[in-house]
């Protein structure tokens, strides 16, 4: 019985310990906003949610972050703050 216990509290601990991680992580995700068009950083540099460029868009521009296939991600030129993988800006410069 003394084992049967432990192991309950190691499956305990090992799930309380990955929530713990996935919660923090989603925490974060929801402590950014995404990037408003009056912002003046967002007309300083022109920023719109959806590219009028062909072939040019924050999905696809070194400034991004994230992974691929996230609509919203963070950018470099933006600190804090979600871009549209479908927008664009005036800092946009192409991924190598």
């Amino acid at each position: 019985m003394g084992n049967l216990d432990r192991r309950n509290f190691l499956k305990l601990s090992a799930s309380t310990l990955v929530g713990i991680t996935l919660g923090g992580t989603a925490l974060h995700a929801l402590a950014q906003e995404k990037v408003k068009a009056d912002d003046p950083l967002a007309v300083a540099m022109k920023y719109v949610d959806k590219s009028t460029v062909a072939g040019a868009n924050c999905a696809n521009c070194m400034q991004v972050q994230g992974k691929d296939g996230d609509a919203l991600r963070g950018c470099n030129i933006f600190p804090g703050k979600l871009v549209s993988a479908e927008g664009w800006c005036a800092a946009w410069v192409k991924k190598a």
